[in-house]
């Protein structure tokens, strides 16, 4: 008797697990109770490069040029480039500001690594933050007053060779 036991229980256990997988199996392949990935694209923002800004030498000599997006009203500032996951090499956003003053940037909500310029109303460079960290809630100061500030990839600025000093254009 203690053997039949043993036997029907062993049975079962073996028919339960038969029918679960079998009914694990068929879920997974209908698709209809399936938990989709989350796709995290979803919140990218693409945005519109619609001007060019040149990187000019104090000598006069053009180091290098991006298309930029334009953030030229408080809340295209405000928004930045948070929530855009890539950026073409050569391309970037341009701040433009009323006033000529000192400005604070930081990262929060802007999974890239950029490079900060700084330049003032004579469109001069004031200030270049290089590698600000993605995320971070830092304040990146310009140290001195500045209207424009043009965010890039991060080494931009080492591999074109751009200095405080250079200066920025801004083409239409």
């Amino acid at each position: 008797m203690h053997l039949m036991l043993q036997s029907d229980c062993y049975n079962t256990i073996l028919s339960f697990l038969f029918i679960l997988a079998l009914s694990l199996l068929l879920t997974g392949c209908s698709g209809t109770d399936r938990q989709e990935e989350p796709n995290t694209q979803q919140n990218e923002r693409v945005l519109n490069y619609e001007s060019e800004v040149a990187f000019i030498s104090a000598a006069g000599d053009t180091l290098a040029s991006i298309t930029a997006a334009v953030a030229d009203d408080q809340s295209s500032r405000t928004e930045g480039l948070m929530n855009v996951r890539s950026m073409p090499e050569d391309a970037g956003m341009i701040f433009i500001f009323e006033e000529n003053q000192p400005r604070s940037f930081w990262m929060a909500s802007t999974p890239l690594s950029l490079d900060l310029i700084f330049a003032n109303e004579g469109f001069e460079i004031v200030r270049i933050h290089r590698n600000a960290s993605p995320y971070s809630q830092d304040s990146i100061q310009s140290g001195q007053p500045a209207k424009y500030v043009v965010e890039v990839n991060a080494g931009y600025t080492l591999r074109h060779d751009i200095n405080e000093g250079a200066f920025i254009r801004i083409l239409e």
